[in-house]
């Protein structure tokens, strides 16, 4: 059997539960506690831009906290298996904050949350070790940091305390350099993907951090431009290799509306812009064997999981021929 013709059946340790994964895909359900997420999608300041329409940071205030709280639970409400909550945006153009300002966004959200949904199950989205240690002290079950433990030399053994389950995505250089890093050729974008997330691996086991304890994410758009993403969405199966659950994040994502742009209009909002191919790139991760789908769009990722699920079911269910 084809590598990407299976999705293996595996379990991740969280912090105080475990869960199952393979049977059906999972979903993370993406909350950006920004005023300037790359999709226009930030819960504290702004509205929706159009593609490349630029939307400088504000300051959260007691509405957009309201707001931020009520969507969070609306996501668990409607199904999400994770809630992942970021404050800093990691798009190219971003302005940095600081840990005590990614704190001071993500704790009150996620305080009230657990207040509201105490079984809820909490992702935080940070590089920052003083934030992943805040976040478990608050209740946060995962850290999902987006560098592969490299941008802060404290993460990996806060993450080995805490006892938080970990994604540990493959990033290429930092998001000001992506622009300018060389072109990679499509033989090469899975190998280094491979390597990579086997290094952050071996990193993590030494630092502390059991291996049932992470999942890999191989960081589409993270450093990987245009055609580089297709290649390593088609080769996603080869990841299996490492024998860790597989998360995927594709949402609304650059590569997407460039394959889609030249069929468009022009004029819509990322969201419109990019859902048809978010959904398209979702079931291929699904086919290829992803556990966990990161997204923005909840109840669409469900419908599209809904029938990829079945035809991965099928496609793996033993063949008998009829009697007679």
């Amino acid at each position: 059997m084809h590598p990407g013709d299976s999705r293996p059946h595996l379990s991740w340790q969280l912090r105080t539960r475990k869960v199952a994964l393979g049977e059906r895909t999972l979903f993370m359900a993406i909350l950006n506690l920004t005023p300037d997420s790359f999709s226009g999608d930030g819960l504290l300041g702004g509205e929706e831009r159009t593609q490349g329409e630029a939307l400088p940071p504000s300051d959260p205030g007691p509405e957009a906290l309201e707001r931020a709280v009520a969507a969070a639970v609306k996501a668990v409400d409607a199904g999400a298996d994770i809630v992942d909550l970021g404050a800093e945006s990691t798009r190219p153009q971003a302005t940095p904050i600081s840990s005590e300002q990614e704190q001071a966004r993500i704790l009150p959200v996620l305080d009230r949350l657990l207040r509201e949904r105490p079984d809820a199950v909490v992702s935080v989205d940070t590089y920052h070790a003083a934030t992943a240690r805040a976040a478990a002290r608050h209740g946060a079950e995962i850290i999902n940091d987006v560098s592969g433990l490299q941008w802060d030399p404290w993460m990996p053994q806060v993450v080995a305390q805490s006892g938080c389950g970990l994604v540990l995505m493959h990033t290429r250089g930092r998001p000001g350099e992506w622009g300018s890093l060389p072109e990679l050729q499509s033989h090469q974008v899975v190998p280094m993907v491979l390597d990579g997330l086997c290094e952050r691996l071996a990193q993590a086991e030494a630092a502390g951090i059991r291996s049932q304890r992470m999942v890999i994410d191989p960081g589409l758009g993270f450093g990987k431009r245009g055609r580089e993403n297709f290649d390593l969405l088609a080769g996603l199966g080869r990841l299996h290799a490492l024998g860790r659950p597989l998360l995927v994040g594709l949402s609304r994502k650059s590569f997407l509306g460039g394959a889609v742009h030249p069929l468009q209009n022009g004029g819509a909002t990322i969201r419109d812009a990019r859902r048809i191919a978010t959904v398209a790139g979702n079931v291929a991760a699904i086919l290829a064997g992803a556990h966990i789908l990161r997204v923005h769009d909840l109840q669409d990722g469900r419908e599209a999981a809904a029938v990829a699920d079945a035809v991965l079911k099928q496609r793996l269910a033993p063949r008998t021929k009829p009697g007679p």
